[in-house]
């Protein structure tokens, strides 16, 4: 009851609900608050440390900025989801609320926009080399993990796997470094309307996440621009349950040496071995790799399951007289 007292007190109050229905559709920082609810950034600040403490809220880090999210884990969750469900989207404060962030979202998108613009026409020359995206995404999905819960996508980019596989899962996470590609990502998301998904600014050797995190982690054609594949693999490997599943997709071995030059890539593609061998020593067991072949590049899955710990068996006690 005390609990439950608590979360009501910390939420019964006009701009505490209205800073809840903007934390259900995207992680705002304090100035983005400011800016759309009207109000001063003391007051603001306030109101977000209030919801924080009284457990409805969570803060993170993101390079400079702090945001803030709806809490993730447990009953609690559930409850303040609810109390979000409850809110007439078409009261008119609400409202207000709604056209601001969406006019806040597409000035962010348009710069993100301009920024993929200006990269498109390279990256279209890379796709045309290699087999369609939509085959890969089907491939990934068919093999997720039977009742795999949660999902983390390390060098998310525009978060297109993630509108893919999170319909699949009960929560997805994208992490990425590049800020212009995180704002990209929260705008594609909102539009297709998941609210399963957190985009978080995150460096792939060094997670922002406990071990045992997550039953999946992709990373997909991420290695290739990697200076350490076999450190990022390790702590890919690090915050993935036991019985989880890593899914690396990326280039097999290949001789476009342009792509260095012109794609900033690090390596030309990956051997099978090569890439079992650095799962293995990063604790997984390989599985059989998947292959398909584009018009000169092939690209590979590997895949690599973190076993289940084994079970204790049972304990004999020895009695005085038994032992030899």
């Amino acid at each position: 009851m005390d609990r439950l007292l608590t979360l009501l007190r910390a939420a019964a109050e006009d701009t505490r609900l209205r800073i809840l229905a903007l934390a259900a559709r995207e992680d705002l920082t304090v100035s983005d608050y400011v800016h759309v609810l009207g109000q001063s950034q003391p007051r603001v600040s306030r109101h977000l440390k209030l919801l924080v403490e009284g457990g409805l809220l969570e803060r993170f880090r993101e390079a400079q900025f702090t945001r803030f999210r709806l809490v993730t884990i447990g009953d609690d969750a559930a409850l303040v989801r609810e109390f979000v469900r409850r809110l007439d989207p078409k009261h008119s404060r609400l409202a207000t609320d709604r056209a601001r962030l969406d006019a806040l979202q597409q000035r962010r998108q348009t710069a993100a926009v301009r920024f993929f613009r200006d990269n498109a026409q390279r990256w279209d020359e890379l796709r045309a080399l290699h087999v369609a995206d939509r085959e890969i995404e089907r491939a990934l999905a068919y093999h997720l993990p039977v009742g795999a819960r949660r999902l983390l996508d390390i060098g998310t980019g525009t978060g297109r796997l993630l509108e893919v596989l999170a319909p699949k899962v009960e929560r997805a996470i994208g992490v990425d470094q590049s800020r212009e590609m995180l704002a990209l990502a929260r705008a594609n998301l909102a539009r297709a309307g998941l609210d399963n998904v957190e985009i978080r600014q995150g460096d792939m050797y060094a997670l922002p996440f406990e071990a045992d995190s997550f039953d999946i982690v992709t990373i997909h054609h991420v290695l290739h621009y990697a200076d350490d594949p076999a450190a990022a693999l390790s702590e890919a490997a690090r915050v993935v349950k036991p019985g989880g599943m890593v899914l690396v997709v990326d280039f097999s071995p290949h001789d476009l040496v342009e792509l260095k030059r012109e794609h900033a890539h690090v390596h030309l593609g990956f051997a099978d071995n090569q890439v079992q061998g650095w799962l293995r020593s990063a604790g997984l067991n390989p599985l059989e790799p998947i292959h398909f072949p584009g018009r000169r590049l092939m690209t590979g899955i590997w895949r690599g399951e973190r076993e289940l710990a084994e079970r204790p068996g049972p304990t004999t006690t020895l009695t005085q007289g038994t032992a030899r």
